[in-house]
């Protein structure tokens, strides 16, 4: 048995010089299992290949019938093949036909086989088929073996990957690796995207597979550990770490991971039997993956990203993968991704993104309100999306309907184009209400403005029919630098937006940052509750540098003209007062200066602190305008986190307590004769913009591509009657029937478009 110890080597050695010769597709798989056979002294060779209809076909053997080649067929889970691949678990058995699971094949012959081993052709964990050996006699087959035949199947695993497989597939049939895949998740922004999918963090595609020198490749896998060691340990170190909460016990789990014996022994036998020492961690991870993708547990399964994560890391360790660049992006992509910063996701070109998917998040989180701003559709919590998907995957993301198809069959995709053609048509209706008064049916006029955050954003303020900007986010602008904006940098930026508004009013809402808003270059403190913490105008009145920056290149960039700003997540009335004060300073240093000012200064807050709805008075008082924030300020009254999915939609912002607090800020404004917008999603749903009207809202701020769908609406709307049913609603002292039915079956009976 002397072939066995250096089997592994011999093999895969064997196998390099097989993946480098011109062969057709079947005779290379014919040549492998022969290989295989040869090397590992068995009487039988097999490879089942996983399609996409749930069948294990025959598509290559060495000792059974060759006649049984694309016509033997397992279903998954069924027989020893097809509980491996269900497993996704190796079969090492002396007596194979005593096992329960055993299926015999009448056409295989393979009932004089006694000893099977069997091992599932893994890619990210995914079972792709099932490699085989079979022998007479019965023994069972060494660890080294095993090992052997498990580095061995990822050979095959690259071989279907690339797609050398389908030119001996029969015709009509699929692969499951390009099998259509369909999810459910949940309606971000509506649209239909039809595309090719661009995953956030790529997979990083190990082509190296079988190795030269395997001291060479040990000694870079241990300096590859040490690095990531020393990186994990410093991080732990940082002072900005707290010493507590998940985010310390996450980076405590990858410590244990990265010094973990077990994992390591496993990465130095796979180099050892002939891997490179990126293959090595690619199959171990998959192996591991294989393991515990299919746990129960949910925080096992938490554990399981760790540690996908933890060798994604080590990966980029050995390969010097560096984050990505902007070329090779498809003009039609679909960013997949498990969750994402709206930093992150404006690095990517815009004018090439056709939909965003996530598998985490929620409809409020600032990555979807920035995707939703650049009017593309996105569906969140689709999950194990990200596994399935292979950057260029076709793909169509259903944002009105929540459902993504991965690699759909050609009669959904010509459904899809259908629907898109069917929006667009739709769309044009729109555009034909552009330049329409929005006024309702009872005569009431109601200001539609859209929101904004970059230059990008403006061209939509003549598409949409848009009377203004409501809300320009300016952190945007700071997001994505690179560096703090200068002075003169903010300054002409400033003057870009008022110039492309082109006498239309623009609201500056100044510096938001902070909470899941990070800069690159400014770091604060990790906060246990950050969307509590320290944010927006907090963090801009203890750095009063950054806000007298803004304010100063503000005042400048309007010279002349009308500005309007407004100042966000205020607390208490006296935060105003001392951003009253900063801005006479700058008022005073400009004029001494001999700067031309802005004509007009309208000076506003955002209300999105619920503390404010017991200074409503005092705050109308000292501001020109309120906008309210209803992302926030919802958020902050139901007390439900916005970025968690579980919780996130657990209380309707149509229901009858957050309905009150925006009717008792309209009364607070009426009394006080203060102008009143409200920029938060809700304005940019027909059915929640009506609600808007009814309870006394006469201007709103919503995305572009919401303004026509609500201004067909309330072209038809009677704001009189409407209020008269959800004031006589809001007042009931033991409700039966929830808001949103009475808001429903109002627009029903009005025939009102939603």
């Amino acid at each position: 048995m002397k072939g066995l110890s250096q089997g592994p080597r011999v093999l895969l050695k064997r196998l390099r010089e097989l993946m480098a010769e011109a062969l057709e597709p079947q005779e290379r798989l014919d040549k492998i299992v022969q290989q295989i056979a040869q090397n590992m002294v068995a009487e039988v060779c097999s490879v089942y290949v996983l399609r996409s209809d749930g069948v294990l076909e025959l598509y290559a053997t060495e000792g059974l019938k060759k006649d049984a080649v694309h016509l033997a067929q397992l279903k998954m889970g069924q027989g020893l093949v097809g509980t491996i691949a269900a497993s996704a678990q190796s079969l090492n058995l002396s007596d194979a036909q005593s096992h329960p699971a055993f299926r015999y094949l009448p056409e295989t012959g393979e009932e004089i086989f006694h000893s099977f081993l069997g091992v599932p052709i893994l890619r990210v964990g995914r079972a792709l088929g099932v490699l085989v050996v079979q022998n007479r006699a019965q023994r069972t087959y060494r660890e080294e073996e095993v090992e052997a035949m498990e580095t061995t199947a990822m050979v095959i695993a690259e071989m279907i990957a690339t797609g050398e497989l389908k030119k001996i597939t029969r015709p009509g049939l699929e692969l499951d690796l390009s099998r259509p895949v369909s999810i459910e998740g949940d309606s971000y922004g509506e649209g239909i995207g039809l595309g090719h999918v661009v995953l956030h963090e790529p997979r990083i595609v190990v082509t190296n597979l079988l190795n030269e020198d395997t001291e060479y490749e040990l000694k870079r896998l241990n300096e590859a550990l040490d690095s990531l060691r020393i990186s994990i340990d410093d991080l732990l170190s940082r002072r900005d770490v707290s010493m507590e909460g998940e985010h310390r016990e996450v980076l405590e789990t990858y410590r244990m991971f990265a010094h973990d014996r077990g994992w390591v022994r496993k990465l130095e036998e796979a180099i050892r039997n002939g891997l490179t020492a990126e293959a090595a961690v690619e199959k171990v991870q998959s192996d591991t993956k294989a393991r515990m993708i299919r746990l129960t547990d949910p925080y096992l399964r938490e554990r399981m990203h760790d540690f996908d994560d933890l060798a994604n890391r080590l990966l980029r360790q050995l390969t010097g993968y560096g984050p990505k660049g902007g070329g090779g992006l498809p003009t039609d992509a679909i960013i997949v991704a498990r969750a994402m910063g709206a930093a992150e996701l404006l690095d990517y070109p815009r004018e090439h993104i056709r939909g965003l998917v996530l598998e985490e998040g929620a409809v409020t989180s600032h990555v979807v309100i920035v995707a939703r701003a650049m009017g593309v559709p996105i569906v969140g919590q689709a999950s194990g999306l990200v596994a399935l998907a292979e950057n260029g995957d076709p793909i169509i993301i259903d944002g009105d309907g929540g459902s993504v198809h991965l690699r759909p069959p050609s009669e959904l995709r010509v459904s899809y184009e259908e629907k898109v053609r069917f929006r667009a048509r739709r769309q044009e209706q729109f555009r034909a209400l552009r330049s329409v008064e929005p006024i309702t049916k009872d005569g009431q006029r109601i200001n539609l403005l859209m929101n904004a955050g970059l230059l990008v954003d403006l061209p939509q303020l003549n598409e949409s029919g848009a009377i203004g900007v409501g809300l320009f986010r300016t952190e945007l602008q700071f997001m994505i630098a690179s560096n703090m904006p200068k002075l003169e940098e903010q300054e002409a930026f400033y003057r870009s937006v008022l110039r492309q508004a082109a006498g239309r009013p623009v609201t500056f809402r100044t510096l938001d940052i902070g909470g899941d808003k990070v800069v690159p270059y400014f770091r604060g403190a990790d906060e246990e509750n950050p969307a509590l913490g320290w944010r927006a105008i907090r963090l801009s009145l203890d750095r009063p540098g950054l806000i007298r920056t803004q304010l100063r290149a503000l005042l400048r960039a309007a010279s002349g003209q009308e500005l309007r700003m407004m100042i966000p997540m205020v607390t208490e009335v006296a935060e105003l007062r001392a951003v009253r004060e900063l801005m006479q300073k700058e008022f005073q240093h400009l004029s001494r200066f001999g700067y031309e000012l802005p004509k007009k200064l309208q000076f506003g807050a955002m209300l999105e602190v619920p503390a404010l709805m017991w200074q409503l008075d005092e705050l109308m008082a000292e501001v020109d305008f309120v906008s309210v924030g209803s992302n926030d300020l919802f958020q902050f009254s139901m007390a439900v986190d916005r970025g968690n999915a579980r919780v996130a939609d657990r209380f309707d912002n149509l229901g009858r307590p957050f309905l009150r607090i925006l009717r008792d800020i309209v009364r607070a404004a009426e009394r006080n004769n203060t102008s009143l917008t409200l920029c938060g999603e809700m304005a940019g749903k027909p059915l929640s913009a009506m609600a808007l009207m009814g309870i006394g809202f006469r201007s709103i701020s919503m995305s572009p591509a919401s303004i026509g769908p609500v201004k067909a609406m309330l072209l038809g709307l009677d704001v009189k009657q409407l209020g008269d049913v959800m004031n006589a609603a809001l007042d009931e002292g033991y409700p039966r029937e929830p808001m949103r039915h009475i808001l429903e079956k109002f627009a029903e009976a009005n025939n009102l478009p939603l």
